[in-house]
């Protein structure tokens, strides 16, 4: 399009961007808690693991990273899909392993911003297996 005098008409937008989400657009660990932990509970609750499959699981070691990755996939999605945090970048971390008479301490840094970014912590065990989530939420501004 073309003013008056034969020039291009250029638009000028400013930049728009959103620095901090609204309150309606936060990440809160106490929602995203309870989505992983219904995740963690459908996925490994009940009569869907015996303790044989954890034992071969353990010998093979591939079976428990292709639970992990399904159990993080269902957990991102279910939080994307349920809440309204359109602009954070989620990480989430799952480690599976075999109830045995051990110990085990899992811990995680990041660099952040306290006022946008947060992260929840769920943990997970019956008889056969222990597993433990952690979901992590970066505001992308």
């Amino acid at each position: 399009m073309e003013g008056g005098t034969g020039q291009p008409v250029i638009d000028v937008v400013l930049p728009t961007y959103i620095m901090q989400p609204s309150e309606t657009e936060k990440f809160y660990p106490s929602e995203v808690k309870s989505i992983a932990d219904s995740v963690m509970k459908e996925e490994l609750d009940g009569d869907k693991i015996t303790k044989e499959m954890v034992m071969d699981w353990y010998e093979d070691g591939e079976d428990f990273e292709v639970l992990s990755k399904l159990i993080a996939d269902k957990i991102r999605q279910k939080v994307k899909e349920t809440l309204n945090v359109h602009r954070y970048k989620l990480i989430v971390q799952v480690t599976l392993g075999q109830m045995k008479d051990q110990g085990v301490r899992i811990t995680s840094r990041c660099l952040w911003d306290t006022q946008t970014d947060n992260y929840a912590s769920i943990d997970y065990k019956n008889e056969h297996i222990w597993g433990s989530a952690m979901v992590f939420g970066l505001y992308a501004e």
